[in-house]
């Protein structure tokens, strides 16, 4: 089999309410998009930045208060994360989130969308609904809207969100990434062999992808067999 025919795996380990992995997955999708003839299947992993905060939220100033020590120290973080977003086309509108989620119903929304092939598309929702609409994601009315928007059963989503199906599947997996080193996100798992740390430029997680796609053509080289 040709090396290109068979998809790069590609875990993306992250947290909705993480910033940087919005970054990283635009910086993931140049890198993918560069790449052209190869074959791609993207896997949406579970991370909790903070498990603590309850899960209805918290208010959004005392959560920038604990995490931070306030505005100003939000601020000073902030401002780096908005700079890196402009390079990547993204207008973060940090001052119209209202509240701070616990992700945990994100995660399990993202889990269910996978089987159904538009896990990216609800990734991206969530991204978009928090970081640019300022959008609260502990809402399972809000979560069932982009759902269905995603081309999800509306449904089907609002039975699940309203039980705790798969909920402690979500927090085993996160238990998992942690046991395995994963300490902050993005982290990007390639091919199941390389682990790439944090919001990378698209070079180095292309970088990575090509050391896969190199290793699988040396296997397939008569010198290897």
């Amino acid at each position: 089999m040709n090396a290109l025919a068979q998809p790069v795996t590609i875990d993306v380990v992250s947290d909705v309410m993480c910033p940087w992995c919005l970054i990283g997955k635009r910086r993931l999708e140049q890198a993918m998009a560069a790449r052209e003839g190869v074959q791609f299947q993207v896997r949406w992993r579970p991370f909790q930045l903070d498990s603590t905060i309850p899960e209805d939220g918290m208010d959004r100033q005392e959560y920038l208060s604990r995490k931070f020590g306030g505005p100003e120290g939000a601020k000073t973080v902030y401002d780096r994360v908005r700079a890196a977003g402009a390079e990547e086309g993204i207008d973060f509108k940090f001052e119209d989130i209202k509240k701070s989620p616990n992700t945990i119903n994100a995660h399990r929304l993202l889990r269910w969308a996978d089987p159904m092939g538009v896990q990216n598309e609800v990734a991206e929702r969530l991204f978009s609904l928090y970081f640019l609409e300022g959008g609260d994601l502990t809402d399972k009315t809000v979560l069932a809207d982009n759902a269905e928007k995603a081309g999800m059963e509306r449904e089907v989503v609002e039975t699940l969100l309203a039980g705790d199906a798969d909920k402690e599947e979500v927090v085993q997996e996160i238990a998992t990434a942690t046991q395995m080193g994963v300490t902050g996100v993005p982290c990007f798992i390639i091919d199941g062999k390389y682990a790439v740390m944090g919001a990378q430029t698209p070079d180095v997680i292309g970088g990575a992808i090509d050391k896969v796609l190199e290793e699988r053509a040396e296997a397939q080289s008569p010198a290897a067999s």
